[in-house]
C-alpha cells in the first residue's frame, strides 16, 4: 500500500505494545501515536535504560543516503530520514551538525567507483553533490590524501542519546507507557491478540510490533514466527583521535563492493574529538562490547548457523584482514593512513565498541536492507541496519502504515501529521 505525506489512519482502542526501546522501536511508537487515533501504545524495554544497545553504540553519524541502491526502500528512507530527524532534532534542541562528508578515493579504481557512487547520490535527491580534485579535496581537508573526492553536504552528526530521550518524552506526553527492566520473556495468542509475559506479570496487547534488534529474532520465534534470517553480531571496535584537527568532515572511504561493510573512516563527534574506525569481526556474544567473554547461547547459535560458515567461505579474504586487523594496531594505523598519511600511532587511544546486530540468510548472504515480516496481530522488524538510526523516525512512519493495514484500519486523508 503506497501512502502519502497527507494521509493517516484512524484505528480506535487498540492497544499496541512496541517490543525494544531503541531508536526503532521509539520511532515506530512515536509515528502510531500520530497516525493511527485511539491506539494505546506501550513500549517494553528490556535494560534498564532505553536506547542502551545499537541505538547509542554507533558513530552518532546522519546518513544521507548517499550509498543505497536508487529507489530502494533503503534509500527512500535514509533520504526522508535525515530530513525528519534533523527536523526534529532543531524542535527539541537535540545537539546536531551538518557537518559535510568526503568520500576519497585513492587510485584510479576508487575513482571510478567515486563517480558511480556521485551517479547514485544524485538519483536518490541528495542535494549539492560535489566532485573535488585532488587540489579542491586539500583545500578542504589538508591532511587527507587522495585523487579524488565525493563532498556530500547533506550529512551531519548527531547525539542519538539525545534524541532517545526526547522521543521517550514525547511519547510519555502523549500517554504512552514505556517499561524499563521488562523483557518479554513469552506470548500466546488469545482472544485475538496476545498476552505477554514479562518477568512475573502477564499483559495483554491486541498488536505487538517487535524491533527487538539484537534479539529481534528470537523475539519472533517466540511469537510463532520462522525468520529465515539470524542475528549473527559483528562488533566495531573504534579508536579515538588525540589530533581531532587532522580532520574537519567526515572522511570515509569509497565502499568495497566485494564485502559489506564500509570500511575504516573518521567520524567527527557532536561532543567534540574525532573517532577512527571501526573493525568488523564476529562476536560471540549478541551484547559483547569490549572486554565482553562469549555468551554461551550466542556462540552455540552462531557456530552452528551454516549461513555463517558459508559468509566466511564467500569471503575469506575479507574476512581474514578484518580479523587481522582488529588484533594488529600496526594493521589498522596502514589502514587510517590510505585515508590521512599524518595519523601516528601516537594519535591513537581505546575508543568505544559497537555490536552490529546483522540478519544474515541461511546461504550466507547478508540482508543488506530493512526487513519487516508480518504475522496475525503482530510485525517483526527483523532487519534495521545502518541508516537505522538516522532514518529511525521515516522507518516509524512505516512500521505505523503496516500496523494500521495488517489491523484493518481505515484511510482518513483529512488529517495532515508531521512527525518533525
Amino acid at each position: 500500500m503506497s501512502l502519502g505525506e497527507h494521509e493517516s489512519y484512524i484505528l480506535l482502542g487498540v492497544k499496541i505494545t512496541v517490543i525494544g526501546g531503541g531508536l526503532v522501536g521509539l520511532g515506530a511508537a512515536y509515528a502510531i501515536q500520530r497516525m493511527i487515533d485511539g491506539a494505546e501504545v506501550s513500549v517494553c524495554e528490556k535494560e534498564t535504560r532505553l536506547g542502551a544497545h545499537q541505538s547509542t553504540h554507533n558513530s552518532g553519524v546522519l546518513h544521507a543516503g548517499l550509498y543505497y541502491a536508487p529507489g530502494s526502500a533503503k534509500a527512500v528512507l535514509a533520504v526522508r530520514g535525515i530530513r525528519l530527524m534533523t527536523t526534529f532534532a532543531r524542535g527539541h534542541n537535540v545537539p546536531h551538525e551538518i557537518c559535510g562528508k568526503v568520500v576519497v578515493a585513492v587510485d584510479d579504481a576508487e575513482h571510478t567507483r567515486l563517480r558511480a557512487l556521485h551517479q547514485r547520490g544524485v538519483a536518490n535527491g541528495l542535494r549539492d553533490l560535489t566532485m573535488l580534485s585532488a587540489t579542491a579535496l586539500r583545500e578542504r581537508e589538508p591532511h587527507v590524501r587522495a585523487v579524488a573526492a565525493l563532498h556530500v553536504p547533506e550529512e551531519g552528526i548527531i547525539d542519538y542519546s539525545r534524541v532517545v530521550d526526547a522521543l521517550a518524552a514525547e511519547i510519555r506526553s502523549a500517554g504512552g507507557v514505556i517499561s524499563t527492566d521488562t523483557a518479554v520473556i513469552g506470548a500466546r495468542a488469545e482472544a485475538g491478540g496476545w498476552i505477554l509475559r514479562t518477568g512475573g506479570e502477564e499483559r495483554r496487547a491486541d498488536f505487538v510490533v517487535n524491533c527487538g534488534g539484537l534479539h529481534s529474532d528470537r523475539i519472533a520465534r517466540l511469537f510463532g514466527a520462522r525468520p529465515t534470517t539470524r542475528i549473527v553480531p559483528f562488533r566495531g571496535d573504534y579508536r579515538v583521535l588525540r589530533r581531532p584537527s587532522l580532520v574537519k568532515h567526515l572522511v570515509y572511504p569509497v565502499p568495497d563492493p566485494a564485502f559489506p561493510f564500509l570500511g575504516v573512516h573518521f567520524t567527527r563527534m557532536i561532543g567534540g574529538g574525532v573517532e577512527c574506525g571501526p573493525t568488523a569481526v564476529l562476536v560471540l556474544n549478541r551484547e559483547g562490547y569490549k572486554g565482553s567473554a562469549p555468551n554461551v547461547r550466542d556462540a552455540t547459535e552462531a557456530l552452528t548457523f551454516g549461513g555463517l560458515w558459508r559468509f566466511m567461505a564467500r569471503h575469506p579474504g575479507a574476512t581474514w584482514r578484518e580479523w587481522r586487523r582488529a588484533r594488529s594496531e600496526p594493521l589498522l594505523l596502514a589502514s587510517l593512513r590510505r585515508l590521512v598519511p599524518d595519523v601516528e600511532a601516537s594519535d591513537l587511544e581505546a575508543g568505544p565498541s559497537g555490536v552490529r546486530a546483522q540478519a544474515m540468510r541461511r546461504d550466507g548472504t547478508l540482508e543488506q536492507g530493512f526487513s519487516f515480516e508480518p504475522a496475525p496481530g503482530a510485525l517483526h522488524v527483523l532487519s534495521a541496519p545502518s541508516p537505522g538510526a538516522t532514518a529511525s523516525l521515516a522507518i516509524g512512519e512505516k512500521i505505523a502504515r503496516r500496523v494500521a493495514a495488517q489491523a484493518g484500519a481505515s484511510l482518513r486523508s483529512d488529517r495532515l501529521e508531521h512527525l518533525g
